[in-house]
């Protein structure tokens, strides 16, 4: 595996010139070709391609806009591409910017909430002419303050730039997700089964309750990508839908007197019945001893 553990290192394997100690916007096709490997960053990293000159191994079936197609890199991410070992020319435009270049600032502490950062590279936002224009200008505006002389308001304008572009990402990404309805909406059915599916097997009981990884697995999206759509399409978070599910069989078993209430939270999965308390009294407004009694 490739490690680029400072900006220096990344500009250098592309034959650019660190104008920054923190932050490059470098052409990729200026480098030597290099060997298709696993890869990791240790800074953040907005690689954009034209998807016009082919190469691409997202695994995406479409595309919905063909001006560019931009994929988003967080520090420890792994990436890489297909075949292992295979050579290949580089190509596109990528900014990359060590967390160091945000510290202290507002996007540092909103810079989680961009969660794109965590998509797999097949989830890669694909954006439309106009789209891309509003691109080109933001890393335009990057590029020219990343020439100039290092002072006392470089970071606030870089920082600032940066931020304006992860807006725009957001709001494209927004109508990504509008865009491919249809296909949102396949894999919400399919969530929906798989949920039930694994609510009524014995996994709830032998493995305990299913984690939103499991899902995305199964569903092969990345946990980020996943949460988003479900967020987008039904307003609430994978977690919450997991919940809701759980809570829809414990009204049920609540009802059967026979059992106790940790016997039952035991059967649903939850390894410590207070847990399981605790969470339907959220969830329901009052705890499961309480719906037994007024049912």
């Amino acid at each position: 595996m490739v490690i680029y553990d400072s900006i220096k290192t990344y500009n250098e394997t592309f034959n650019h010139p660190t104008l920054h100690p923190l932050v490059s916007l470098l052409d990729l096709s200026k480098g030597n070709p290099l060997k298709r490997s696993k890869f990791r960053l240790d800074f953040y990293a907005i690689i954009i391609k034209d998807s016009k000159c082919g190469d691409l191994r997202y695994g995406l079936k479409h595309y919905d806009y063909e001006e560019g197609t931009i994929v988003f890199f967080g520090p420890g991410q792994v990436g890489g591409s297909e075949p292992e070992g295979e050579w290949h020319q580089p190509y596109g435009l990528a900014l990359v910017f060590h967390p160091d270049l945000i510290k202290g600032t507002s996007l540092a502490k909103t810079i989680h909430e961009y969660s794109f950062f965590s998509y797999d590279s097949y989830e890669a936002l694909h954006v439309s002419e106009k789209e891309r224009g509003l691109i080109d200008i933001c890393f335009g505006n990057i590029e020219t303050e990343i020439k100039q002389n290092i002072d006392q308001h470089s970071k606030k304008i870089l920082v600032a730039n940066i931020e304006l572009l992860l807006k725009y990402c957001s709001r494209f990404y927004d109508r990504q997700f509008i865009t491919r309805e249809t296909a949102n909406h396949q894999v919400i059915e399919k969530f929906q089964n798989l949920l039930t599916d694994y609510i009524l097997s014995e996994n709830l009981q032998n493995t305990g309750l299913p984690s939103v990884t499991y899902f995305a697995k199964e569903l092969h999206l990345s946990p980020n990508y996943l949460g988003d759509l479900l967020k987008k399409e039904t307003g609430k978070t994978t977690l919450e839908l997991i919940h809701l599910k759980i809570l829809d069989l414990a009204k049920d078993k609540v009802m059967d007197n026979s059992k106790s209430i940790s016997e039952i939270a035991y059967e649903l999965g939850f390894k410590y019945p207070q847990h399981f308390t605790r969470l339907f009294k959220q969830k329901v407004g009052v705890s499961p001893n309480e719906f037994r009694g007024l049912n």
